[in-house]
């Protein structure tokens, strides 16, 4: 398995439906497809764990040479705890869980820019964090990298060295 990544959200506002529908409209505003099955996961006491959604960068019809998973987990799953905050640089008075699971980012780097951009254009409070990593990339880091040209290797470098010219 490759390098994954997350969404980070406030844990006390996280919901499933909400994390769902704002894919949605970002999957659309970033020109992707999406495909979702509604194929529900359950824990084994029954209660939902999670759902996955597949997106890309053509139609299904075509053939498409991005593709990655994406994987809402519910409320209760244990796959949202985050524990990274001094890690990562980030105020520990947030409470915040990871959400939005992205299992492999290798080869799909220019589908989930144009995706995250949207997703946390909708979300300006919400971060971004490929986990091999120990930086998050906020709204701000977004929009200064979405103005400049764009590099395939964006997501492996630090945003705060990123300088506008």
């Amino acid at each position: 398995m490759g390098t994954s990544a997350v969404i980070l959200t406030i844990k006390e506002e996280y919901s499933p439906e909400k994390l769902l529908s704002d894919t949605i409209v970002s999957v659309f505003h970033a020109n992707a497809t999406l495909y979702f099955h509604n194929n529900k996961n359950y824990s084994d006491n029954g209660e939902f764990s999670y759902t996955t959604l597949n997106i890309n960068n053509n139609s299904f019809a075509e053939k498409s040479e991005q593709s990655f998973i994406f994987s809402v987990h519910a409320i209760n799953s244990p796959s949202i705890d985050f524990y990274y905050h001094e890690d990562l640089e980030l105020d520990s008075n947030l409470s915040l869980c990871q959400v939005g699971h992205i299992e492999d980012i290798y080869g799909v780097q220019k589908l989930i820019f144009n995706f995250i951009y949207e997703y946390l254009r909708l979300n300006p409070d919400n971060y971004f964090w490929v986990t091999d990593y120990d930086w998050v990339y906020s709204w701000g880091d977004m929009k200064k990298m979405k103005s400049l040209p764009y590099d395939p290797d964006w997501c492996y470098i630090d945003p705060r060295l990123i300088d506008l010219p």
